[in-house]
């Protein structure tokens, strides 16, 4: 947009544009190690490390990696979920000058196989609960060596005990020993203790990041990340968030830190402003969420929308058990904020859910609704500092729409990707040259934008079902079935019809105790919606299958409809 009607309506204090420092992405560990050395950087399960030293832990892991042969723009693999040891191998991984290829813990061996191989991986960081699966994959793979970190060597002293005691072989995380030529991180920290970092140059055009994305819903694309990306999209959400005490956050890591949006949304972020980040390993586990919560006293909270769902509607949080009332600030993103869940959120905390939008191509965040000015519900904001976003005809990908009518967003800004690896035919298609001379990331999600430049998702663009040749949006579908308040998730998707080609299904899980009709829910889909838009198909689910990030598959609703013929 060449007016850009969103900066009119910006927080007071936050700038049009930022100056970015030339500088690696570790320098905000470093900086947060000067400024706050003795601040927690990590909480885990009451055990502390500080600012300071989670630095020196950082400078002893890439001590160790350049010891081992990494040079730099070699990619290593991280296989752990939110824990220190993640932060730690993370930040030695960058000042070893190699590249971060981040993989969900919860993948089977054929799924951790595409990184690995793909990105060239030879050394891979890992939890002993996980290390049978990474040697598998070693056998498939030019995985050469397997760095091992027990889960306990981070825990308070008296947790370990316990720990060792009743749940370590239970769990699998106990090992009797290790395959030759691997190590275990404890001995490497040793090892290196008190070690400098390396004397390898990294500067911002240098890669710091591959990240995996699009596995759901297709062939999964290395999107590659420089320094200078990450470092520009981690202070464009320090400029967004006015109001932020310095020193004094606490951030509720919940978000996995294997994606962008915890890496750089919580543990980037929160480093920039001096916060300590204390660790959930898994976010489903809401008992340790809500202890978490209410023990370190949280701050800010980024998530999922599924997860400020389930909280809300926790029995636990009904009858007052928790006391969330330290949340001043919730960024929410990878899936649609609904209004119900927004409200219940923010009436159970007091502090504020704002819906944000990003992608691993741009990793984090394009756009998000403005801290204290007015917060448009269903809509994902307006684009952040440096951000330029347009809406593209669907008919010629090059025509720019009208406000309020609807298209592809296209964006243009500093923290986005370089492209995919090894893929220059998905890179020439998503990094496209307009007429104004710009290089436009077409981001594939179909969008409007309003008059104040806010900025409507409608749907992803590969979604969108065709009942007897009309639109219908899944999350438009979606956002109604929702409203009912006996419904608590759903997912839509078009399956094949013999009459008009596909029609509309949704897959429905109720609230607890809830008890509900497929013919009643039609009814109150008929009163809000066209009748081409009503669900003619409505499966009740205890469960629907999601992402790690809490993003429900509609794809793979779809595809077990098919295979099961339901």
């Amino acid at each position: 947009m060449s007016n850009k009607p969103w900066l009119a309506h910006y927080d007071k204090g936050v700038p049009h544009t930022i100056e970015y420092p030339q500088v690696p992405l570790f320098h905000f560990l470093e900086e947060a190690a000067r400024k706050y050395p003795d601040r927690a950087c990590t909480i885990f399960k009451g055990a502390v490390i500080s600012y300071r030293e989670m630095d020196k832990l950082a400078n002893s892991m890439a001590a160790a990696l350049v010891e081992m042969g990494v040079k730099k723009g070699d990619r290593v693999g991280l296989f752990m979920p939110n824990t220190p040891q993640f932060v730690m191998a993370y930040f030695g991984i960058l000042k070893a000058g190699g590249v971060v290829v981040a993989v969900n813990p919860t993948y089977p061996v054929e799924e951790i196989l595409t990184p690995v191989n793909d990105a060239g991986i030879e050394i891979m960081f890992t939890l002993s609960r996980f290390y049978g699966k990474i040697a598998e994959v070693r056998k498939k793979s030019g995985l050469k060596k397997i760095i091992v970190t027990n889960i306990k060597e981070t825990l308070p002293p008296v947790l370990r005990i316990l720990f060792t005691l009743a749940k370590e072989k239970k769990e699998g995380d106990r090992l009797a020993a290790l395959e030759p030529g691997d190590v275990w991180m404890q001995d490497l920290i040793k090892k290196y203790a008190g070690s400098p970092r390396p004397n390898v140059e990294v500067l911002p055009d240098d890669t710091a990041l591959f990240q995996y994305s699009g596995g759901t819903t297709g062939v999964p694309k290395g999107a590659v990340a420089l320094h200078r990306n990450i470092v520009a999209n981690t202070l464009m959400m320090k400029a967004w968030f006015v109001g932020i005490e310095e020193g004094k956050e606490v951030v509720l890591m919940g978000i996995p830190l294997f994606h962008v949006y915890g890496m750089i949304a919580g543990m980037n972020f929160g480093m920039t402003v001096g916060a300590s980040l204390v660790m959930v390993p898994n976010a489903r586990d809401l008992k340790d969420v809500l202890e978490n919560i209410t023990k370190f006293k949280a701050t800010l909270f980024p998530a999922v929308p599924l997860l400020y769902n389930a909280l809300s509607n926790h029995p636990d949080v009904k009858a007052g058990k928790y006391n969330l009332s330290s949340i001043k600030a919730c960024i929410s993103g990878s899936a649609a904020l609904m209004r119900e869940t927004k409200e219940a959120f923010e009436s159970l905390t007091g502090g504020r859910v704002f819906e944000g939008f990003g992608m691993s191509e741009t990793p984090t965040a394009v756009t998000c609704n403005p801290l204290v000015g007015v917060n448009k519900t269903g809509s994902i904001g307006m684009p952040l500092p440096d951000v330029d976003m347009k809406i593209i005809s669907l008919d010629d990908g090059e025509t720019e729409m009208p406000q309020g009518e609807i298209g592809e967003i296209v964006v243009h800004a500093p923290n986005v990707m370089k492209g995919y690896h090894n893929m220059p035919t998905e890179t020439a298609n998503s990094l496209r040259q307009l007429k104004d001379g710009k290089t436009w990331l077409f981001t594939g999600d179909i969008a409007r934008m309003d008059e104040d430049g806010y900025f409507y998702i409608v749907d992803r663009k590969k979604e969108l079902i065709k009942p007897g040749g009309f639109q219908v949006w899944p999350r438009e579908v979606e956002e109604v079935i929702m409203s009912n308040p006996k419904v608590l998730e759903v997912g839509v998707g078009g399956i094949p019809d013999p009459k008009s080609g596909e029609t509309v299904k949704a897959w429905v899980v109720l609230k607890p105790g809830e008890s509900l009709t497929e013919d009643e829910l039609k009814e109150f889909c008929k009163e809000r919606l066209a009748s081409y838009k009503v669900p003619r198909y409505i499966e009740f689910r205890t469960e629907l299958p999601k992402t790690t990030v809490g993003k429900i598959l509609r794809r793979e609703l779809v595809r077990q409809h098919k295979e099961g013929g339901k």
